[in-house]
């Protein structure tokens, strides 16, 4: 009765997160929820095992919160979306080491009959192992693009469709005939589906896979709490599938693409990125100084934030750029896309880092309007997402996609570290536009050399 109270109050404290995290203002205050929420289901899984077993939860609980501790401190923010698809692939393979289990030791969940294992049963497991090796493989895919270790490769779409296939044979047939066999052809086959489903992905669509992998890893985790009978897994595995089903959903809708062309016909992407090389025409180049006097005689200001902030770390530089401009009169808003960086919302945690105020932030629905009537649209190491091919030029791999419309500003300070291409291998027009000004270098150096230019 004990350990059912702690598992409802631990469900209660993830539903209060997610909620939380749901709104910028109450994020922290949500995480800590989770973080209590986490905390009580420890607890109570400490409490509902045998007292044989009791150490053996212990230095689980411990080694865990030792690695989750280690990793916390050490991991940078440009690599947190490398951190949560590694995290993510570590639930998928629970999903899949639960699942043998229960098909080669099903008396050990008790869902085992005097004529074999519950057909229920089998069912779940089937579909925990399957789910579960996609989320595995995939989110190792989807590590190593992001860590850049791994490029890609185009998989035909008749690959994918026979493996899908074949999985749901396997699936049907392992359910009637309660077959291992069956059970061991129908994880690899997943685990080859998961390779081949994320392999050909580009890169401008790696946000949404992220959001993706993550919902795969919430159903997962429901199968899980399904096969070892536990409410709190089925709870939370569901809150996590449906809330990053939807969070793809947003996604894909920020791009104005859907989910079957961003995981199923990736193959023209890929060939599109391609084409670009940035770097080999004639662009308007400038100084710090140039910037500060510019920014010095400006009305309102626009910063928009892009994967380059992260990799340089300036988001405290432009934290404290923002408060010089405020105290001079004026007006300073940051522009945020909804795919900018490399998972959901990773600028927005930056920011938020840096002290920078919630109301000073806003979305792209929000700010695009004002462009028009800005004096200076400040890009960071932004590429992409105010690339205006994706206006323009239908045959481009982020045709169709919304940006930030910086190119409407009165002028545009571009901060990049080279003129090579963005995430998505697209030249970007907006560098060699008449009202833009490339300032190369290190995002961080070039924002504190411009703060050190407008003190003097």
């Amino acid at each position: 009765m004990m350990v059912d109270v702690l598992y409802l109050t631990a469900a209660v404290c993830f539903i209060f997160a997610l909620g939380g995290l749901s709104r910028a203002e109450s994020a922290q205050r949500g995480n800590l929820c989770g973080i209590f929420g986490m905390a009580i289901a420890c607890v109570a899984a400490y409490l509902s095992v045998n007292s044989a077993d009791f150490w053996f939860i212990l230095i689980a609980i411990v080694m865990g919160g030792g690695i989750g501790v280690f990793i916390a401190r050490a991991v940078s923010m440009t690599a947190l979306p490398q951190m949560v698809a590694g995290f993510h692939s570590l639930v998928g393979l629970a999903a899949v080491l639960i699942s043998f289990s229960a098909c080669f030791a099903p008396e050990l969940f008790r869902i085992s009959t005097p004529s074999g294992i519950k057909v229920l049963s089998l069912l779940e497991m089937g579909l925990g192992s399957t789910i579960g090796s996609v989320t595995f493989i995939g989110s190792l895919i989807a590590f190593l693009k992001l860590q850049g270790i791994y490029k890609g490769h185009s998989i035909p779409l008749p690959l994918n469709a026979f493996f899908a296939s074949s999985i749901c044979c396997l699936l049907f047939y392992f359910t009637v005939t309660e077959s291992e066999e069956a059970f061991l052809l129908l994880t690899m086959i997943s685990l080859l589906f998961g390779a081949t489903l994320i392999m050909p992905v580009g890169g401008a669509d790696m946000p949404v896979v992220v959001s993706m992998l993550n919902s795969y890893s919430g159903w997962a985790t429901s199968g899980i709490g399904f096969t070892i009978g536990n409410h709190l897994l089925i709870i939370t595995g569901a809150l996590v599938g449906s809330s990053g089903a939807i969070l793809s959903y947003i996604m894909c809708r920020g791009m104005n693409r859907s989910l079957w062309s961003v995981i199923f016909a990736p193959e023209q992407a890929k060939a599109n990125d391609a084409v670009a090389s940035g770097g080999t025409r004639a662009f308007k180049s400038g100084a710090p100084e140039d910037a500060a006097f510019i920014l010095k005689n400006a009305n309102s200001v626009i910063v928009v934030p892009g994967y380059g902030m992260a990799t340089s770390k300036a988001q405290y530089a432009l934290k404290e750029l923002g408060d010089m401009l405020k105290k001079d009169g004026i007006s300073v808003k940051y522009a945020i896309h909804p795919v900018a960086g490399r998972m959901p919302g990773h600028m927005n945690v930056l920011l938020a880092e840096a002290d920078v105020r919630y109301d000073d932030v806003f979305e792209l629905e929000e700010i695009n309007r004002d462009f028009s009537s800005c004096d200076v649209a400040y890009v960071v190491g932004a590429n992409d997402v105010v690339n205006p091919a994706a206006k323009n030029d239908p045959s481009c791999s982020i045709y169709g996609m919304p940006i930030l419309e910086a190119e409407k500003a009165k002028i545009i300070l571009f901060l990049k570290r080279s003129m090579g291409t963005g995430y998505a291998g697209i030249d970007n027009e907006l560098f060699y536009a008449s009202n833009t000004m490339v300032l190369l270098g290190d995002a961080k150096k070039t924002t504190e050399d411009i703060i050190k230019a407008m003190r003097e």
